[in-house]
């Protein structure tokens, strides 16, 4: 099934999607990779404030390249999301909703993805230059030291995904495998 899906994402979207089904994203995604993750993770235990809203927040694993002249951004490819998964859980019980990379993820992400009801959307690596299209603005609003993976704002157009996992936990690395070994398709 294919869903257009507006951001942030609401907790009755992210029940409505199953793991398999074709997404076209458009609104606010913030990237961030492991750095970033690593100083939201501490600025949560230090009782600081969070340099973005998280309720319904989705989210993508990406550090853009440098724009050219004209551009709005540089290839942004996913990155691969085992990195973040130390510190996806404790982001994801804050309200973050959706995260979008490439990969498989830990047990303990998606436990904590099925207690809040998280989606984590696949993106198709090396396609990054055109999924760069589909981003229509691009600021730093966070950590700028950390150059391409500073946190932006990213508004995004129709960004193709698919849900590789759901908020049951259906995770199509698993099930989608099953089913072709099962049924050949």
């Amino acid at each position: 099934m294919t869903h257009h899906i507006q951001l942030p994402l609401t907790k009755e979207a992210a029940k409505s999607l199953k793991s398999g089904d074709a997404v076209y994203l458009t609104g606010t995604v913030y990237t961030a990779r492991d750095a970033a993750h690593k100083r939201f993770v501490q600025l949560l235990q230090e009782g600081g404030e969070m340099p973005i809203e998280m309720d319904g927040a989705v989210i993508y694993y990406v550090g853009p390249t440098p724009p050219k002249p004209g551009q709005i951004i540089g290839s942004a490819g996913p990155t691969t999301s085992s990195r973040m998964d130390v510190y996806a859980p404790e982001l994801i019980r804050c309200g973050l909703r959706g995260m979008i990379g490439k990969g498989k993820r830990t047990s303990e992400v998606v436990e904590a993805m099925k207690e809040s009801g998280a989606i984590y959307f696949g993106a198709i690596g090396g396609a990054g230059a055109l999924l760069a299209e589909c981003i229509k603005s691009s600021e730093v609003v966070a950590f700028e030291d950390l150059g391409t993976e500073a946190v932006r704002k990213l508004e995004v157009e129709r960004f193709p995904a698919v849900v590789l996992i759901d908020a049951s936990g259906r995770d199509l690395y698993h099930d989608g495998r099953e089913d072709y070994l099962t049924n050949g398709k």
